[in-house]
């Protein structure tokens, strides 16, 4: 197998000073240009520089006596059309033999900073660039086990399936490094999935192995694999969304969620359409240091607050990545902990492990400046990530959105069988009032988690994610004399992307691609996970219309009895 690699920048200026060229494992000098040269490459670099300094001083004492004397400069004689000549050769000269080699180091540095990815000896396009800012995708045969100092070669692995499960059960085999003993991940998984039963006695008929596509998830999604799990997609819609009109993707195993969200679409779309607004766009990271005071922990939070200090900040934060950039930090200090808060694009992905490097990127910088400074954490729940957090609900996190839509009075009566006036009311006493009395956290609205993690969970994002995502407050008013309902969603931390992760299996992909958001947008990047946001706010939008009109009419429990209980005899079916 050919095993070529992109060497690092110090390589390729050792590999351009020894004048070597690498194919594969073969190495021979390569041909130089100063090989034709007739005299040594020192003596005539000499002679060339030697020549430029001269010529360049005597047209310029020949320039200075042309404007004393008042001679036109363009009147040239024999001697200095000869110099000319020789300053322009002298010059190719030397910006051929130094200047390429400057350029070719700024471009190396340029690909560097941008992160391209190499494969096979070949550059791989900013799409495959842009995917794997989130994400690490390891080959099946290539399962990195935990490393230990001393390098042991791993048994044979028999090629007998009986025996090699039998070795599992017996610990002569773990089971997390069948991946890497087999080079095979579906007969990993298999082999780990009867060890299991046999270890717990338990079987695990009914959760399928075949049809999925183990190699995509290694290193990437889910460790250890024994099967998966199946979850029904439902579609809403269409969703007509700032002109556009959306099918949405729904992964769920509650009755009526699919049905009430595809109603409140109907609602929205024959009133015209819901429009939305981006308000922000920020993913945030929020290391703990620890100083020997409090003093000490101010004076590195005045040190990051200060707009002077921004512009190095950023540059040492962005050269990780191509997508990735600062736009603040704010710190909080709790005694001599201080806790800073760095918030940053990043592109078509939800942006987490991008951030990440981002901040250590920072935190390295700023040690040299702050040595006494005690890194205790890269995140200290400032962030705050899959926690609810009135940071989150007040700064934002993620995609912070808002939509809205003017549901008709006739619509109201006829799709939705209830009132403006009742709406109202009711958001107001439950959404509003309620969850006030509950002493709640972002949860001002109906269900926004029903609707957030059934998208989630089709499209390939992170589901824990759904505790920020789904911080929503949902508004109700009368408009136009009393007839019509203005209904709005405001939700600050949806946290989406369309590349990394899960995105990236087969299922989530095709979802992602229904909506039109696959990938990583190659003309304006970021808009594709900008564009999921906010569907997801519409969608949201819809699901809070039609479940509060279901509550108004009081139809919530005669729904749920004929959509979400079987009538399915279980005594029959497990016989």
């Amino acid at each position: 197998m050919d095993l070529r690699r992109r060497p690092s920048q110090s390589k390729r200026q050792k590999a351009s000073k020894s004048s070597v060229a690498f194919v594969g494992d073969d190495a021979k000098p390569a041909a130089k240009a100063s090989d034709a040269l007739p005299l040594p490459l020192c003596v005539t670099n000499g002679f060339f520089l030697a020549l430029f300094f001269s010529l360049v001083y005597f047209l310029l004492i020949r320039w200075r006596e042309k404007i004393r004397e008042g001679t036109p400069l363009h009147i040239v004689s024999f001697f200095e059309l000869v110099a000319i000549v020789g300053f322009v050769a002298s010059f190719i000269y030397l910006l051929g033999f130094f200047g390429i080699d400057f350029a070719q180091s700024l471009l190396w540095r340029s690909a560097s900073e941008d992160e391209d990815v190499w494969s096979n000896g070949e550059v791989v396009d900013g799409d495959a660039a842009v995917a794997r800012e989130d994400a690490k995708v390891t080959p099946c045969a290539a399962a990195i086990e935990p490393r230990s100092e001393t390098v042991v070669k791993p048994p044979a692995v028999s090629s007998s399936y009986e025996e090699i499960v039998k070795q599992v059960v017996a610990g002569e085999i773990p089971s997390y490094a069948l991946e890497a003993r087999l080079g095979d991940c579906e007969r990993a998984a298999a082999v780990r999935r009867e060890a299991l039963q046999r270890t717990t006695g338990r079987s695990l008929h009914g959760l399928p192995l075949e049809g999925l596509d183990y190699e995509s998830i290694l290193g990437q999604c889910c460790e250890m694999p024994v099967g998966y799990v199946q979850i029904p997609v439902g579609v809403a819609g269409p969703l007509l969304l700032d002109g556009r009109e959306h099918t949405v993707p729904m992964a769920t195993t509650e009755g009526c969620l699919v049905a009430s969200t595809n109603r409140g679409c109907k609602a929205i779309h024959m009133s015209g359409g819901a429009t939305s607004v981006l308000l922000r766009d920020a993913m945030s990271r929020a290391p703990v240091v620890r100083f020997g005071s409090a003093k000490r922990a101010a004076e590195l939070k005045f040190f990051l607050e200060d707009p002077m200090n921004f512009e190095m900040l950023a540059l040492v934060f962005n050269k990780s990545s191509r997508f990735g950039r600062l736009q603040s930090v704010k710190c909080a200090i709790a005694g001599k902990n201080l806790y800073m808060r760095f918030s940053c694009s990043t592109g078509d992905a939800m942006g987490m492990n991008m951030v990440s490097k981002g901040v250590q990127n920072v935190l390295d910088y700023l040690q040299e400046d702050f040595p006494d400074m005690d890194v205790i954490g890269i995140s200290g729940n400032y962030c705050s990530d899959k926690k609810p957090a009135a940071v989150n609900w007040i700064e934002g996190r993620g995609k912070s959105v808002v939509c809205e839509a003017v549901i008709k009075e006739e619509v109201v009566k006829k799709v939705l069988k209830t009132t403006v006036a009742s709406l109202v009311e009711l958001n107001m006493l439950k959404n509003l009032t309620g969850s006030a009395m509950a002493g709640s956290l972002g949860g001002f609205n109906a269900h926004a988690s029903n609707i957030v993690t059934a998208i989630y969970l089709a499209t390939g994002q992170d589901p824990a994610q759904n505790v920020e995502s789904s911080n929503c407050i949902t508004m109700m008013e009368a408009v136009n004399d009393g007839k019509d309902l203005h209904v709005s969603v405001s939700m600050p931390s949806i946290e989406v992307g369309t590349v990394g992760g899960g995105t990236q299996l087969a299922s989530q992909s095709a979802c992602l691609n229904l909506l039109g958001v696959k990938g990583a947008n190659k003309d304006t990047p970021g808009a594709n996970a900008r564009l999921l946001a906010t569907i997801v706010a519409g969608s949201v939008l819809a699901g809070e219309l039609s479940l509060m009109s279901a509550i108004s009419a009081g139809q919530l429990v005669k729904s749920h009895m004929k959509y979400n209980r079987s009538n399915r005899d279980i005594a029959k079916m497990s016989a």
